[in-house]
């Protein structure tokens, strides 16, 4: 009787120890110092960035919900790197590009997005230049620019 109740017990018990492990996942930093303000801040911008790509793509009006003012504030996995006028430049020039593809009247959407886009590659560029692979994923192809300057006329 004992080794009956062993065969059904041990099962049990190896099954509840895999259902409550399943939960439980150790989320690893994508950077091995841990993530910086900035490196999460620009995570959010990249994914902001790809959201409103597809909002373009699908004719919704597109809208930035990254407050890129934080370029500035936000402290950095490296700061030496972000603490001089080379940075400040182009985080300015984000900024810039931001109100520019924000504007109401803005009947180039497409371009100012990818100029967005460029400001993002030309800091990385020179700054940081890890994340350019992913950033280029932002980028609308040749087709997908077609496909809109088709639909704007």
């Amino acid at each position: 009787m004992k080794y009956i109740h062993i065969r059904f017990l041990v099962p049990l018990m190896l099954f509840q120890l895999i259902i409550s492990s399943c939960g439980k996942k150790d989320v690893k930093p994508l950077n091995p110092n841990g993530d910086s303000e900035l490196a999460l801040l620009m995570r959010a911008m990249h994914e902001n960035g790809m959201d409103v790509k597809q909002q373009l793509l699908s004719g919704e009006q597109p809208e930035i919900t990254v407050d890129c003012q934080r370029l500035h504030t936000a402290k950095a996995t490296e700061p030496e790197k972000v603490a001089n006028p080379v940075y400040t430049g182009y985080a300015k020039a984000y900024e810039d590009a931001v109100k520019s593809f924000s504007q109401e009247y803005n009947a180039d959407r497409a371009g100012s997005y990818q100029s967005m886009v460029d400001a993002c590659m030309n800091c990385h560029r020179e700054v940081c230049p890890g994340p350019m692979v992913k950033i280029k994923k932002m980028y609308l192809s040749d087709q997908e620019l077609a496909s809109l300057v088709e639909v704007q006329e």
